[in-house]
Order: structure tokens, then C-alpha cells, then sequence
């Protein structure tokens, strides 16, 4: 089932009855909506004078729903899980701390090489030649050593942005602030996924900065982000200007968690995808799988 994405960018009250989440506004003349919560697989709170009740978060909790909150900057800076997400939670946990270094060093290359293919095929959507990306693909090794990653980085970016003194960034020159916003909101969809299955979504594959939270999240969602790039290209081509994220861009980036993917050759929305990615990690790490489902972009 698709599941919604809710932004709130405007001051609301937000409350719950008969599994419904009730919004209402300051403005009296604007009418209370109701959205049923097993509907929702995302909410963004941008504004500062949002009220939300304890019983809407419970709800939302358990039923999994991605709870991302922003700062003052309108950006989003976290995300409310649950810390029981799956019945064989515990057992899961263990598999997943006790995946010894090969394994985790194929799946890397597994993920490594899904994402450059999936740069690839949406350079070659948009006319750009990819053919050595391609080969990088399939040369990818356990863990990347030669760090195919980085070169293909290179070139992708290079050729896809075609900004003056465009370089991939944090804190870089537009469209960079799109990128930051569509990968975020990328992150808590596959962090939800994650906890679904029954994962620490903290224990990364390859990355393992301390001070990253979400180290599992970074590492699975590396083949989906060029699903990000693509709306953020359609944004560069059509709208008037992008150096200020408005709400007509968010609302286009938020569709990132509908936006279908073809994934084990059907499509299917992406947050659905994502859920049957991590599952299939929970079976790499379990023993009964070696191959991660990753969509294919084509």
C-alpha cells in the first residue's frame, strides 16, 4: 500500500481520535482535515508553532510512521522511530552485530556497485555519455578498496550539474541545498524501513562515524539517491529558480517517497522498495541470502 507524506508548513494543532490524525488551524476559518494514521508513512513538521499531543505521538510510533522534525532554517534536523519495531527485534539485532567483515565487505560491493549503475542509467536518461561508468560498475571489489565510489562521483557530478564550480556538498552553491533536503528525507524513509525490519539502523555496513546516528541508513540508501537527483534535475529544468528551498520545491522533493522504481523487475513505489531492500539485508545478515534487492534504475 502507498503510504502519505505529510509537510506542515504553516502553524497547526495536531491531535488524534478514532485513529485518525485530526488537524486544525489558528485560523478559524480554515476547516479541521482528518487523515487516517495506518495512511501515513512520513510527516515533515517545518513550522515553529506546530502542536502535537503525546497520544498522535504514540500513534505515530506505533505504526511506524517517519516523524521528521525541522529547525529554524527549515531544515529537517530529526526523526521520531520507534525502539521496538519488529517482533524478532532482539535476534535481529544479533545478526546484525555479529555479520562478520567479509560479508560486510560484499555487501558494500554490492551497494557500491548498484549505485553507480543507477548514476548511469539516469546520466544515460538525460542523453550524457555513462559507458565508463558502467565498467566501474562491474569493476567494483569487496569493500570498494579501489574506491570506485570516489571516481564515479567525479565524473556523475560533473556531468549531470552542469553549474559553474558545482562541486557535491554539505555547504556548497545550489543545487546542493535541494540535494541536502531530497537526501534527508531519503534517509528517514530508509531509517523507517530499517526499524521495520528489525535493524539498528546505527550499525553501518561501511559507514561507522561515531557521531553518525544513522550509519546503516547512509550506507542502504546510496543506490537510491540518484531517485533524488532526478527530481532535483526536474526542479533545475523547470522552475524559475532553485536558490531558495520554497514549498512548492519541498513538495516536489517530498515525492521521493512515492516516485516509482523497478525493483527484482516490477515497480513499485520507492518507500515500498526500500522495504523489501532491507529485508533482504535482514536475510544477507541472518545467513539465507547473499544479495541485497536493490532497485534498478531504468
Amino acid at each position: 500500500m502507498i503510504k502519505r507524506t505529510l509537510f506542515f508548513g504553516t502553524p497547526a494543532y495536531l491531535s488524534t481520535k478514532n485513529e485518525q490524525i485530526i488537524i486544525s488551524y489558528p485560523d478559524k476559518d480554515q476547516e479541521t482535515k482528518s487523515v487516517s494514521i495506518e495512511d501515513i508513512g512520513v510527516i515533515v513538521l517545518e513550522n515553529q508553532q506546530i502542536t502535537i499531543t503525546n497520544g498522535l505521538l504514540e500513534k505515530l510510533t506505533q505504526n511506524n510512521v517517519a516523524l521528521i522534525n525541522c529547525d529554524q532554517q527549515h531544515l529537517p534536523i530529526g526523526l521520531l522511530m520507534p525502539l521496538n519495531g519488529h517482533t524478532e527485534q532482539t535476534e535481529r539485532f544479533k545478526n546484525q552485530i555479529n555479520a562478520s567483515v567479509p560479508l560486510k565487505k560484499n555487501l558494500w560491493q554490492q551497494t557500491i556497485s548498484s549505485k553507480i549503475t543507477n548514476q548511469a542509467g539516469l546520466l544515460k536518461e538525460k542523453g550524457i555519455p555513462m559507458r565508463k561508468m558502467e565498467l566501474w560498475a562491474k569493476e567494483v571489489t569487496s569493500g570498494d578498496s579501489l574506491n570506485h565510489e570516489a571516481r564515479a562521483a567525479v565524473y556523475y557530478w560533473q556531468s549531470l550539474i552542469k553549474v559553474e564550480n558545482f562541486t557535491r556538498g554539505q555547504k556548497g552553491i545550489p543545487p546542493n541545498n535541494l540535494l541536502n533536503y531530497g537526501y534527508a528525507i531519503l534517509r528517514a524513509i530508509t531509517a523507517r524501513a530499517l526499524v521495520s525490519s528489525g535493524m539498528l539502523p546505527t550499525l553501518g555496513i561501511f559507514h561507522r562515524n561515531k557521531y553518525n546516528a544513522y550509519c546503516l541508513a547512509d550506507d542502504i540508501m546510496e543506490p537510491y539517491r540518484p531517485y533524488v537527483d532526478l527530481i532535483v534535475c526536474h526542479i533545475m529544468e523547470t522552475a524559475d529558480s532553485y536558490e531558495e528551498l520554497t514549498v512548492e520545491i519541498k513538495k516536489q522533493l517530498l515525492n521521493i517517497a512515492t516516485i516509482d522504481v523497478n525493483i527484482d523487475g516490477k515497480n513499485s513505489p520507492l518507500m515500498v522498495a526500500m522495504s523489501r531492500t532491507t529485508n533482504s539485508l535482514h536475510e544477507c545478515f541472518e545467513g539465507s541470502s547473499r544479495r541485497i534487492l536493490y532497485p534498478i534504475y531504468v
